[in-house]
């Protein structure tokens, strides 16, 4: 059995539900029992519910103490996957004291030493200092959706940018970038998620700059097939610039948090994205200037692969064997 303890919100964002999605789904496939813990979110209990995985909840403000109701004491030891940030020590104790096996991902707190395994695709500073008893860290670790696989393609040049910035999008960055890019040349498509919460502003940014060259659209049911129909992202630093990557895509990526920073340099380093700097104060002059386009989405697709989440995947059921 693989519990999946996620935390998805407007203010955290819903990066780690989808990526648990996949997995889950991955592991399904090969014939495992998951179930998923969650935070009382609706949103995300819909989707999780849609995606045909039962899901129970957990009270987001209990440090610990809550967690012996999800393990059977007298079935199989589960494996229990947190993957909600910062683990903290109590909790790391609780788990492994109830004859679970604890994996995070992208785990600074300080139960992560306890974990068994801390898997830190979205990590790129101090990776020394990561605690874990198996730590993995590295872009080869990062769990995509494999749907990208048929959607890959070579970009020539840039005709279309696409704007899409999380389920979420805590602090409206999308309006911030409409109104940047409504007095560009570009048609742009903008792409909003379930839980975005800015709407209106939004509307009203197209509607009184240029209505002919922006298209939105909420919640669609691909995101990598409305990848494929453009040619340069505007993302924020979480999973969705390596999907991108890895479909061909170059990115500009805009740091939604601090920890995105490292992430949005990183991507800039491998030749496949433009960084433009933390949602405070990001800028996109880049756009202002000839973008190599061929040239980076060839690298893109180099650099970023598919294979994250069989190898997680794989690491996972050995650790139940």
């Amino acid at each position: 059995m693989f519990v999946f303890c996620i935390e998805s919100s407007h203010a955290r964002g819903m990066g780690h539900l989808f990526r648990s999605l996949t997995l889950a789904t991955e592991l399904r496939s090969r014939g495992h029992l998951v179930r998923f813990l969650a935070n009382d979110h609706p949103n995300s209990l819909r989707i999780i519910r849609e995606r045909g995985f039962d899901v129970a909840l957990y009270d987001l403000a209990a440090v610990t103490g809550w967690e012996d109701a999800f393990v059977d004491p007298a079935g199989p030891s589960p494996i229990w996957i947190n993957d909600r940030l910062n683990t903290r020590r109590s909790h790391s104790e609780t788990i492994k004291g109830l004859g679970a096996k604890l994996v995070t991902f992208d785990d600074r707190g300080d139960g992560a030493e306890l974990a068994d395994v801390n898997i830190c695709a979205l990590l790129f500073e101090k990776t020394e200092d990561l605690r874990g008893k198996d730590v993995r860290p590295g872009v080869e670790y990062m769990i995509l959706n494999p749907e990208i696989e048929r959607y890959r393609r070579v970009r020539q040049g840039l005709a279309s940018i696409l704007v899409t910035l999380g389920g979420a999008d805590t602090y409206g960055v999308t309006v911030r970038v409409a109104k940047w890019l409504s007095s560009k040349p570009f048609p742009v498509t903008i792409v909003t998620g379930p839980s975005f919460q800015h709407m209106g502003e939004l509307e009203e940014v197209v509607s009184t700059s240029a209505p002919d060259r922006f298209k939105l659209l909420s919640q669609v049911p691909s995101l990598a097939a409305e990848m494929y129909r453009h040619d340069l992202a505007i993302t924020g630093g979480g999973v969705t610039p390596f999907e991108a990557c890895a479909a061909g895509l170059p990115c500009v990526v805009i740091a939604n948090e601090p920890f995105e920073i490292p992430v949005g340099r990183a991507l800039e380093q491998l030749g496949a994205a433009f960084f433009a700097g933390h949602h405070s104060a990001f800028d996109l002059g880049i756009l202002e200037k000839p973008i190599p386009i061929r040239t980076m989405s060839q690298t893109a697709m180099t650099k970023v692969d598919l294979g994250g989440v069989g190898r997680v995947a794989d690491l996972l059921e050995r650790l139940a064997a």
